[in-house]
């Protein structure tokens, strides 16, 4: 079984990009799904225990997790701590399934793949990719997006260049929907090829 890595930065089309290879028929784990499923199941008491007051109703409430979170490296450090290895079980026993079932590539969705250690995990590295402009551009147009809040993102990302110059392939989804697609399918015809 393949196990390819799918990153980018913040606002270059990784989850678009993650939907075009599940609609190429490759299984995705979602490393970002996987979070917002398990701080409301596994980790929404601890969470409650180290940040109270940001769950509301049985649930994490987003906008007073981040704000608990935002600009303060401890307490991202904290959240860090409970949520990674919850999503690193999460993430092993998709990968036991996919491996036991025979499925000959899958794809690890991990926005923090370099920043994590992830890259020792996958087979191939996908990074998505955009000039600087259209990233910007895309993330600026996010409902409650600050210049402030996108520099401190981007801050904790491994800078674009050296993600592509790490990566096996990349993808450039700067020039539409109907070229990322070839680009998704190019590299799955090169992976089946390969073997």
């Amino acid at each position: 079984m393949i196990v390819l890595g799918l990153t980018g930065s913040i606002g270059m089309g990784k989850s678009t990009t993650a939907r075009m290879f599940a609609e190429a028929g490759v299984p995705v784990h979602d490393a970002d799904a996987a979070v917002h499923r398990i701080q409301n199941g596994p980790a929404l008491e601890a969470i409650a225990a180290a940040f109270p007051g940001v769950v509301v109703g049985g649930r994490v409430d987003r906008d007073r997790l981040g704000k608990a979170v935002f600009g303060r490296p401890e307490a991202l450090r904290r959240l860090e701590a409970i949520l990674h290895p919850l999503v690193r079980a999460d993430s092993d026993a998709f990968l036991a399934r996919h491996r036991e079932g025979g499925t000959p590539v899958v794809l690890l969705d991990i926005p923090l793949l370099f920043e994590t250690g992830g890259r020792d995990r996958v087979d191939k590295v996908v990074v998505v990719s955009a000039p600087a402009d259209v990233q910007r551009e895309r993330v600026m147009a996010r409902p409650g997006m600050t210049a402030e809040r996108f520099e401190a993102i981007l801050s904790r990302q491994t800078p674009d260049a050296e993600k592509r110059a790490r990566a096996d392939f990349v993808i450039d989804t700067s020039r539409g929907l109907r070229e990322a697609r070839r680009q998704v399918r190019a590299i799955l015809h090169e992976l089946e090829n390969a073997g």
